[in-house]
């Protein structure tokens, strides 16, 4: 498989060195201080020219990252990689259980949790595979939008419930021990939560520290659900859904968001420009939004385009970047500078 690395290390050393000299850095000084910055490096980027056998557009869309592989939306395919090596494992491009066989298409979104993939499609249907055979577990909806879901557009599962994003302002909250190898396809969510705006975009979600997250890129917000409180009220929630708690952003769309070891890990729309941004997640969770790092780009080159999907292993994050039809992997670097302190 061949990597396009795109190192800048010659550009970004030289910086740090003229820091350095202009705040008489030393590490022996006891009146220093020291102070960590983070800057990105591009790494490698996945196209379909790492997909053997692909001959159709490269189209990303939703991402997840469990057990070291990397799991990536392709237009009508769910695609796997090894998320170390960046190696392709496979393509998945049907749903199969007993003599029921379903293509995907337009698909969506990509979320695995505790041996479960979930597969969101705008054909009005959520796929539901096992995570080491692949086998079909079940599918909820039965491709008629007016049915259990009007499209899907995101998709999250994480302990035990399954938060699915469908078209306009709606989140469907399921029960994961709803969906076995016998249920029906007509499931009828235990919750309904509303985003406040929304049409037909893709959607980012993730669960931290017990609340749902979304990329409220439509509200200008990140969206805050605490699922305590969906527990506690989800029976009233089925006729009035419940709304979240929010900090109104002006110019700022959020349109993607995940959460890593340390960071959440998001894009946001500012005019024509789509910033990566890493926040401390836990003051992210507290709505204290003061970036580590905001980059619309790799050192003054390579822009971004939509970033509709975001994803962290170790120092590489991955960004779905749907506009220039690739994976973007972004090696996340960290330099400590001492600062005397006069």
């Amino acid at each position: 498989m061949e990597l396009k690395y795109k190192l800048y290390m010659k550009h970004i050393l030289p910086l740090i060195l003229v820091i350095c000299l202009f705040t008489s850095c030393s590490k022996d000084d006891p009146a220093s201080k020291d102070y960590t910055y983070y800057y990105p490096t591009d790494e490698a980027s996945i196209t379909n020219e790492n997909i053997p056998g692909s001959t159709e557009a490269f189209d990303p869309k939703g991402i997840t990252i469990a057990n070291e592989k990397l799991y990536v939306i392709n237009g009508n395919v769910l695609e796997i990689f090894n998320a170390l090596t960046l190696e392709h494992i496979k393509t998945i491009k049907e749903y199969k259980k007993g003599n029921t066989t379903i293509a995907l298409t337009s698909l969506t979104s990509v979320s695995v949790d505790a041996g479960r993939i979930y597969v969101g499609s705008t054909e009005s249907r959520l796929f539901v595979f096992d995570e080491i055979t692949n086998a079909g577990i079940s599918t909820v909806g039965n491709g008629q939008w007016w049915q259990t879901f009007v499209h899907v557009f995101g998709v999250v599962a994480k302990d035990g419930l399954v938060f699915v994003k469908e078209k306009e302002k709606s989140i469907k909250v399921l029960d994961a021990a709803q969906i076995t190898e016998t249920s029906d396809w007509n499931l009828k969510p235990i919750a309904k939560l509303n985003t406040l705006n929304g049409y037909t975009e893709v959607y980012s979600l993730d669960v931290f520290d017990g609340n749902l997250v979304v990329g409220g890129r439509d509200a200008k917000s990140y969206l805050y659900y605490n699922i305590a409180n969906i527990k506690a009220n989800a029976a009233a929630s089925l006729t009035t859904p419940i709304e979240p708690e929010k900090v109104q952003f002006v110019d700022i769309k959020p349109v993607a968001v995940s959460f890593s070891k340390d960071w959440a890990v998001t894009s946001e729309n500012v005019g024509s420009a789509s910033y990566l941004k890493l926040y401390p997640k836990d003051e992210f969770i507290k709505k204290n939004y003061k970036a580590v790092l905001s980059v619309s780009d790799i050192l003054g080159q390579n822009a971004f385009g939509t970033i509709v999907g975001t994803a962290q292993l170790n120092d590489r994050i991955f960004l779905s970047d749907n506009t220039n039809k690739k994976i973007r992997v972004i090696k996340l670097n960290k330099s400590v500078i001492a600062e005397q302190n006069n």
